[in-house]
């Protein structure tokens, strides 16, 4: 027996010197790496991406978990109906988001080359998930020029409906019957809940 195991670890009855250099060298790998998680998760967090609606009006910002760090809007926009506004709004943020996973992708193979490939696509597939990318042309959103709410006052109203025949009570449901069932003991009328 050589005194070591098939992991790198000493084993009982091997240098102690040796065993402890080993297990520093294994820890030292673990604080190294997770300095380079921390490099990432700082350069992530610095990430910014921005979009534009397709007219130059609306401007969005967002970080990196998508939240949005900036909104601008051009003067034009004042001619612009509200729900078309907001739709321009949502897509522009939406346009933004998309590139989330590429970038936070790329940094992360800049920082931390081939290591934890499978970590990494775990991480980058919850992204593309929440953040999924836009198509190159999106249709234009469908827009009125006034609010979708109640109808306008001026409108006739419908006439009242005629009233329906009069029709027969439904008949009341059936029991039904199970196969060990006694009614020959109690009878049709019997009621357990009456006096």
């Amino acid at each position: 027996m050589t005194g070591q195991s098939s992991g790198g670890f000493a084993v009982a009855g091997a240098d102690p010197d040796e065993a402890e250099r080993r297990i520093q060298q294994w820890a030292q790998g673990f604080a190294e790496k997770a300095q380079r998680y921390q490099e990432v998760q700082a350069q992530t967090e610095q990430l910014r991406l921005s979009a534009s609606s397709p007219d130059g009006r609306i401007k969005v910002t967002v970080r990196a978990d998508g939240s949005v760090t900036d909104l601008e809007f051009t003067d034009k926009v004042r001619s612009m109906p509200p729900n078309e506004l907001a739709a321009q709004i949502l897509s522009t943020m939406h346009r933004a988001q998309a590139d989330i996973a590429g970038k936070v992708g790329e940094t992360m193979a800049a920082t931390l080359g081939d290591e934890d490939q499978q970590t990494r696509s775990m991480m980058l597939d919850n992204l593309r998930e929440r953040f999924p990318e836009q198509p190159e042309e999106e249709s234009e959103p469908e827009t009125s020029s006034k609010w979708d709410g109640p109808a306008e006052e001026d409108e006739t109203p419908a006439p009242p409906a005629a009233p329906a025949a009069p029709t027969a009570p439904p008949a009341p449901p059936k029991r039904p019957r199970f196969e060990d069932e006694d009614d020959d003991e109690f009878g049709p009328d019997f009621d357990p809940l009456r006096d």
